[in-house]
């Protein structure tokens, strides 16, 4: 099991495939992800490296952090998650995770706080239709109606859907494709959207529901100082990641599915005729027969 790492959402624009179709995608950029502590088995009882990212201003940062982030020999980071690990994939201290930590057309899970909505009523929070919106209904049309029971239990049942605070929880969205990466400047390119608002702080982890792409560095993806990273060139979806045209039918497959409609249609319209004419007689037979 490898080691995730600290991502800050961007936000959102879109890459091309080579045939012209383009592909929503969410930038996240990794900003100086270093380790900072790691647990081991015979110390701490468990193996996990914990990463730091971002800057932070000693002023801000108490003295225990301070001194473990001099141990490390790495800056204050502004956020710090410890992410558990296999015994053979722990890293040493300040050691830097780049973007190629993940692949192109491997899928993860991303982890953040979802957007706050505040206080929403009840058709906002979980969709409900309200009452109705004519006479009779005294200014609660957007109401969530009856809450409570009789005198027994006489009172509400816990987890009732009702007004309330809506959003600002801790979501984890799976199975989302890698399109890109960028080294260079550190991006990630996820199709989709993820939780979260721009600027905000996400965990990117290899899917845990799915096997490890068989193309991912093990045990990570590190930047090796004095290596010149090459710049990966932007608007293209990465070859690993590019989802193919469905097939299509050929020629003959096309005419021959319409001769078969055209053959149905003459049948209906043959059905149709001899029904009519079936019931423009039986009338006259009547007509006659009264008269």
């Amino acid at each position: 099991m490898r080691t995730g790492v600290i991502a800050k959402k961007m936000g959102m624009t879109r890459l091309f495939q080579a045939d012209g179709r383009h592909v929503p995608v969410t930038v996240l950029q990794l900003e100086d992800v270093q380790v900072v502590a790691r647990r081991e088995q015979d110390k701490d009882g468990y193996t996990a490296v914990a990463l730091g990212a971002g800057k932070a201003k000693a002023k801000n940062v108490n003295k225990p952090q301070r001194e473990a982030f001099g141990k490390a020999s790495v800056e204050p980071k502004a956020r710090v998650v410890e992410f558990r690990v296999a015994e053979d994939a722990l890293l040493d201290l300040g050691a830097t995770i780049s973007a190629d930590h993940f692949v192109a057309g491997q899928h993860v899970d991303i982890q953040g706080v979802t957007q706050g909505k505040g206080f929403a009523g009840a058709m906002k929070r979980w969709g409900f239709g309200g009452l109705r919106a004519t006479h009779g209904v005294s200014v609660s049309h957007r109401s969530h109606g009856s809450t409570g029971n009789r005198q027994d239990p006489g009172r509400v049942f816990k987890n009732k859907k009702m007004a309330g605070h809506m959003g600002a929880r801790n979501r984890t969205q799976q199975n989302l494709l890698v399109v890109g990466t960028d080294a260079a400047r550190g991006l990630l390119f996820i199709k989709g959207s993820v939780p979260g608002s721009k600027g905000g702080w996400l965990t990117v982890t290899d899917a845990i529901k799915l096997p490890r792409n068989e193309n991912v560095p093990y045990p990570a993806g590190l930047i090796v100082k004095g290596e010149k990273i090459e710049e990966t060139p932007l608007g293209l979806v990465d070859e690993a990641a590019v989802e193919a045209l469905p097939v299509m039918p050929s020629d003959e497959e096309v005419a021959a599915i319409a001769a078969e409609q055209e053959a149905g249609a003459q049948a209906d319209a043959a059905e149709n005729n001899d029904a009519g004419s079936a019931e423009g007689e039986t009338p006259a037979a009547d007509e006659s027969k009264e008269g």
